[in-house]
């Protein structure tokens, strides 16, 4: 059997890890104005964030298409594709699961291969580091009911907490959801968030992006044994802070997730976040706190 990975383009997987993976993508779109962009295809995130920072214009996102997922399982399938398993942001932050899922039904239909679709309910690295891990056990052989059922107790276990220079940017994209309540009291320090279940959740206030760092590697730290570690960045400078900040705690390899046009559209830049898998608790059935 042949069990691909497809995942839409906010979960900041590098290209190069994708294609070592077999990981398919399938890009969302950023707007600046009349103008349209693919994500990570016809522009990428340096590009995005010098043009952010420049244009007169807040630029939108728009999701695929459910052709484009249709097309996307068509072209895996007619590749040898015996199952997929498809993982999208959160369905809270995005109408890209629900494309995702009518395009599966009907190609399912009409070929007979199955396409399981999963709602991360995250974002970024948040879904891209369980993508990645199941990826590779797909081309280890494991069965698509084998990595359906991981992938869906590593979302059970992921943690994602960031620090961003302003909520901005989540404002003028409609994303703040809970955190509204910090817009008032934002002058000069820099907001902690956890996006879970979906939704953008404040945590704190910090003064300095170096404290909120520290702070955010505090929080990980007190959840007890990872499984795994990753960090969504911005820019390298962001990267490289959040990497010294987590060898405080985890000798681990660590993965890095670029934040790409589209989750950069709603966080804005200097924003960086560590992604965190919590190890399987001794009850599988009971869900990190």
């Amino acid at each position: 059997m042949t069990i691909q990975v497809l995942v839409d383009s906010t979960a900041d997987i590098p290209l190069e890890r994708a294609r070592e993976l077999g990981i398919t993508i399938v890009p969302l779109t950023v707007l600046f104005g009349d103008e349209s962009f693919l994500d990570g295809v016809e522009l990428d995130g340096p590009g995005f964030y010098r043009r952010l920072v420049s244009s007169q214009q807040t630029p939108t996102t728009s999701t695929p298409s459910p052709g484009l997922f249709e097309e996307a399982y068509r072209k895996l399938i007619l590749g040898g594709a015996t199952g997929i398993l498809a993982l999208h942001i959160g369905s809270g932050l995005s109408g890209t699961f629900s494309a995702s899922q009518a395009a599966a039904e009907a190609v399912t239909r009409d070929t007979g291969v199955p396409i399981e679709v999963l709602d991360s309910r995250s974002v970024s690295g948040g879904f891209g580091l369980p993508a990645e891990i199941v990826a590779a056990e797909a081309r280890e052989g494991a069965s698509l009911e084998q990595i359906k059922a991981h992938a869906i107790s590593l979302f059970d276990r992921v943690r994602l907490i960031a620090v961003l220079d302003t909520l901005e940017y989540l404002k003028r994209g409609g994303r703040i959801g809970n955190a509204q309540a910090m817009l008032g009291t934002l002058l000069n320090v820099k907001p902690l968030l956890e996006v879970r279940d979906s939704k953008v959740n404040p945590l704190e206030r910090v003064r300095t992006r170096s404290k909120a760092q520290e702070r955010i590697g505090q929080l990980i730290a007190q959840l007890g044994p990872l499984e795994a570690l990753g960090i969504c960045k911005s820019d390298d400078t962001i990267g490289n802070e959040l990497l010294k900040v987590a060898r405080t705690f985890w000798d681990g390899s660590v993965e890095m997730f670029a934040l790409g046009p589209v989750v950069g559209t709603h966080a804005g830049p200097g924003a960086g976040a560590l992604i965190a898998i919590c190890r399987e608790p001794a009850n599988p059935t009971t869900r990190p706190s």
